[in-house]
């Protein structure tokens, strides 16, 4: 259950995490697993990523991967110290990782991952006392609706291969 932050903080959280939602959404629509992030730096969106693993045959193209690349290439410096992440689904280790490296503050994360997610569901890297970055992760986010993309895809992705 994610914790409150606040009638109006909490509005903005939400706000936040439903343009991640939309991003969700082009990966769904080109055939990709949907999963949507959105980084946030002084109330404003910076980057936007989808997952594009299978379209590009990379197995790091990532939504959160992508939204990092781009927000490090829009700010000038990897350093995203200032900045926060909203992704529909728990990060995978890749992903935990270069947001650790990338020292994003904190991540909004709408839908647990039980197979792969690496902020707690299968190892929790964000709680790895030896690293020299803490980033804090809020969940729960939209789970309903981060979920339901997920599950929606995959129901119809089911019937398409009966």
């Amino acid at each position: 259950m994610p914790q409150s932050l606040g009638g109006k903080m909490d509005k903005l959280v939400e706000h936040f995490m439903k343009q991640a939602l939309k991003e969700a959404g082009k990966a769904a629509a080109k055939g990709e697993i949907p999963v949507g992030a959105v980084i946030v730096k002084d109330g404003r969106i910076i980057s936007r990523g989808h997952n594009k693993k299978e379209r590009k045959n990379d197995p790091t193209f990532h939504a959160e991967m992508s939204a990092i690349r781009k927000a490090s290439l829009k700010l000038g410096t990897w350093r995203l110290n200032d900045c926060d992440m909203y992704a529909t689904l728990e990060p995978c280790p890749m992903c935990a990782g270069a947001i650790i490296q990338a020292r994003i503050r904190r991540v909004y994360i709408g839908a647990p991952d039980p197979k792969a997610g690496a902020a707690g569901s299968v190892v929790n890297l964000f709680a790895e006392d030896r690293f020299n970055h803490k980033v804090e992760a809020v969940w729960g986010i939209l789970e309903e609706e981060c979920s339901s993309a997920l599950k929606n895809f995959f129901a119809q992705l089911r019937d398409k291969n009966r």
